[in-house]
């Protein structure tokens, strides 16, 4: 009788311990990212991994939100069209909470303010704000808010690219009169090419990034916002704004 009992209490002592082992189990999920923008997304050469701010951020989020991340490198274009069709979980990638994307995805809590910028060539003259954009050929990346402010200027002429690095190169090669793209992405580029490029005019417009989530995962969106909560009241923001975004 005692050894049946002592049996009982190692078998509920061993269902304890597995079933512990299984709540703490992290959820794995799928994100998205067009590695292609840096200093938030972009893949380091010598590495060949992808690295920036937005992968930092998000791996801070799924430590405190017990994720298990698998991130896919993927066009920008095809990650709008997988996120509204839920080929990814979550896709972090400097996107901009608009109200068109948010019928198709659901979004985090705002994590980042950002706003269009033009780079042009260092010996350009006549660029000096958007309203300089007419009669003119912009580089854009396709499919952004880049390129829907550029198209919503009446006169100037966009020229979309899947690749916003080829925009800039074709910028320095007189392919294209401007770049119009998040500032942080423009300031990055223009610094690194200080000898051939230039801003012209401030930041004309107001954005936000936000963390898109496939609809229909609303618990995974609530693990996502509670993490990126904590990450915000530690200062993790401020920590990567300066690793990434003051070099």
């Amino acid at each position: 009788m005692k050894k049946l009992l002592w049996l009982s209490i190692v078998g509920l002592l061993v269902s304890s311990l597995v079933l512990g082992g299984c709540t703490s189990e992290s959820t794995k999920i799928r994100v998205a990212t067009d590695a292609t923008w840096p200093p938030f997304e972009y893949v380091n050469e010598q590495t060949k991994e992808i690295e920036g701010f937005d992968i930092d951020l998000f791996n801070a989020i799924a430590e405190k939100a017990n994720l298990d991340v698998e991130y896919i490198n993927v066009a920008w274009d095809p990650l709008l069209a997988g996120m509204a069709q839920g080929t990814y979980d979550a896709a972090i990638s400097s996107i901009s909470i608009l109200p068109e994307r948010e019928k198709q995805m659901l979004f985090s809590n705002p994590y980042f303010d950002a706003g269009q910028l033009i780079a042009v060539r260092i010996d350009n003259t006549t660029i000096k704000s958007k309203v300089d954009l007419v009669g003119k050929k912009v580089g854009v990346q396709l499919g952004t808010t880049g390129n829907i402010e550029v198209d919503n200027i009446q006169g100037a002429t966009s020229k979309p690219y899947d690749d916003i690095g080829l925009a800039f190169q074709d910028l320095m090669n007189g392919q294209v009169d401007a770049v119009v793209a998040d500032n942080p992405l423009v300031l990055s580029y223009v610094g690194k090419n200080s000898t051939k490029l230039k801003t012209a005019g401030d930041v004309f417009s107001a954005e936000h990034y936000g963390i898109a989530v496939a609809k229909g995962k609303e618990a995974l969106l609530k693990k996502i916002n509670d993490g990126l909560k904590k990450v915000m009241d530690e200062g993790i923001i401020e920590t990567l704004s300066k690793k990434w975004l003051q070099k």
